[in-house]
C-alpha cells in the first residue's frame, strides 16, 4: 500500500468526538494524545514506533490497542526520529 510521507502539513479528519490535548512530530511519523487519555498514532511505522503489532505505515490515525488493552491512560506522548516515549496513568 501507497502511504504519503509528507514534509508539510495535511488537514486530517478525526473522528468528532476526539479532543485533542497534544500532538507530536517524529521525523516520518505523527502521535497525538486526546483528552480521554487514548494514544492516535500514523505516519511510518517500520521500526515499531506507531506502536501497534505490526510494522506497518498508515495515513490514517488510529488507536493504539495495546494501551486500552492494559487500562492505561496516555498522558504525555514525544516522538523522536524513530521511536515514541509516551507517559501513562494505570
Amino acid at each position: 500500500a501507497f502511504i504519503s510521507i509528507q514534509a508539510f502539513p495535511a488537514l486530517l479528519d478525526l473522528p468528532q468526538d476526539l479532543e485533542v490535548a497534544q500532538v507530536s512530530c517524529g521525523s516520518r511519523h505523527t502521535a497525538i494524545v486526546t483528552r480521554g487519555g487514548e494514544l492516535y498514532t500514523w505516519g511510518w511505522g517500520k521500526y515499531g514506533q506507531l506502536g501497534r503489532e505490526d510494522e506497518a505505515s498508515s495515513d490514517q490515525p488510529r488507536r493504539v490497542q495495546y494501551l486500552v488493552t492494559e487500562g492505561f491512560q496516555a498522558q504525555e506522548v514525544v516522538c523522536g526520529p524513530w521511536t515514541t516515549y509516551v507517559c501513562v496513568l494505570e
